[in-house]
C-alpha cells in the first residue's frame, strides 16, 4: 500500500514514516502545499494523511478542495492543531474522510488509517482471502491450507500488496513504487528475485494446488485470475 504524507514538521512527518513503514506501508512525504496537491492527485496513492496549516500558496482545506475537484477520490485524513468542532466541520467539508487533532497518538493515527482504508472501495479487510490463501494484514500472519507460512518483511509487504491488487497485472515499475518505496537503487531483477521467492513459499511448497502467482510475459505479474 503506498501513502502520502504532507506535513511540514520533518519531525512528525518522520515518526509517521517510520510507524507506516512497520505496517507495510510504501511511504511518500512532500513538506508544502503545491507539491502536496501535484503529488495528491496521483491517484496511484492508496491514502493521504494531509497537515491543515501548510506552507505555499494555499492550506490544507484548498489542497483537499483541489484533489476532489480533480475527481481523486483516496482517502484523507487531515491533521491540525486546530481543534474546534467547526474547524473540524470545515476540514471535512472541504473533502477530507477523517480529521485527527494534534498532538495524536500514533497508535490512534495508524487506526484511522486502517479503517480508512477498509472504508474504500479497494479494500478487503484485515484478513485478506485468495482461494486457500490468507493474510492477516494487523497480525503478519500468512496461511495457506491452513499452514501457517514464513515470510520475510519484504516478501510479506510484495505478498499484500499482490493482493490488494489480486486479478490486475502489476508491472515491475509499479511494484517497486509500492513495494520498495520508490528505491532507485533497486532494479527490476530485484523485483524477480523476490517473486521467485514468494512462489517458491505460497506456490511450489504446495504441488496439489493451483498456482497463485502468474507471470505475465511481457508486462509484469499478477496474483490470481483476471477479473
Amino acid at each position: 500500500m503506498r501513502l502520502l504524507i504532507v506535513e511540514d514538521e520533518t519531525r512528525i512527518a518522520g515518526a509517521i514514516k517510520t510507524a507506516m513503514e512497520m505496517h507495510n506501508f510504501a511511504v511518500d512525504i512532500v513538506g508544502d502545499a503545491d507539491s502536496g496537491l501535484a503529488a495528491a492527485i496521483d491517484p496511484d496513492y492508496d491514502i493521504v494523511i494531509l497537515d491543515r496549516m501548510l506552507p505555499g500558496s494555499m492550506e490544507g482545506d484548498e489542497v483537499c478542495i483541489k484533489v476532489r475537484e480533480a475527481g481523486v477520490h483516496t482517502p484523507i485524513l487531515m491533521l491540525t492543531a486546530r481543534g474546534e468542532v467547526d474547524d473540524k466541520v470545515h476540514g471535512l467539508r472541504s473533502g477530507a474522510d477523517d480529521y485527527l487533532v494534534k498532538p495524536f497518538s500514533m497508535k490512534e493515527l495508524i487506526v484511522r488509517v486502517q479503517v480508512l482504508l477498509r472504508r474504500s472501495p479497494l479494500s478487503l479487510g484485515p484478513i485478506i482471502k485468495l482461494e486457500d490463501l490468507e493474510v492477516d494484514v494487523e497480525q503478519f500472519v500468512v496461511r495457506r491450507g491452513g499452514k501457517n507460512l514464513k515470510l520475510s518483511a519484504r516478501e510479506f509487504k510484495l505478498l499484500v500488496y499482490l493482493l490488494y491488487n489480486k486479478g490486475q497485472t502489476l508491472s515491475k515499475d509499479k511494484i517497486i513504487s509500492h513495494v520498495w518505496d520508490g528505491d532507485s537503487l533497486v532494479v527490476p531483477n530485484t523485483v524477480e528475485v523476490y517473486m521467485g521467492y514468494l512462489r517458491k513459499k505460497i506456490d511450489k511448497a504446495f504441488p496439489d494446488k493451483p498456482a497463485l502467482v502468474q507471470t505475465v510475459h511481457g508486462f509484469g505479474y499478477r496474483l490470481g485470475k483476471t477479473g
